[in-house]
């Protein structure tokens, strides 16, 4: 578990409404605390200072894939160290099967459809955050 009081989301979108929605949908889980970032290098640059509990990355920003996001963390040894007990979700408005593997394959341990659906969003959440291994404090 994080020494946070709250576990940490980062949610990485380049559509500035998918981000006002999401900050939106937070409001209405106020025991998760979100981070946003609007591009894959924001992301980087977040994870530089935050230790997220869980990634929400859209599949197709503006500067990289979500994949690419992934393996670049994945590539960093102390950052991938680091973020070895989160949880990553892959978000996209489509399903094609080799994106879904390609994803699964790069570390990704959920592929969840847009838009969103509030409800699965809190128990997909709530599920991932009870998954993650224990942490050392």
């Amino acid at each position: 578990m994080s020494d946070r009081a709250s576990p940490l989301v980062l949610y990485v979108e380049d559509d500035r409404i998918h981000l006002i929605l999401m900050e939106e949908v937070f409001r209405l889980m106020p025991e998760l605390a979100l981070r946003c970032a609007d591009s894959g290098e924001d992301a980087l640059a977040a994870l530089a200072q935050c230790r997220p509990d869980v990634l929400l990355v859209d599949m197709n920003l503006s500067d990289m894939t979500g994949i690419e996001l992934r393996t670049r963390v994945a590539a960093d040894a102390a950052l991938s160290a680091a973020l070895a007990g989160a949880r990553w979700v892959a978000l996209s408005a489509d399903d094609p099967p080799d994106t879904v593997r390609a994803a699964r394959e790069a570390g990704f341990d959920a592929y969840w459809l847009k838009p969103i659906d509030v409800l699965q969003l809190q128990a997909g959440l709530r599920e991932l955050l009870a998954s993650r291994p224990a942490q050392p404090r």
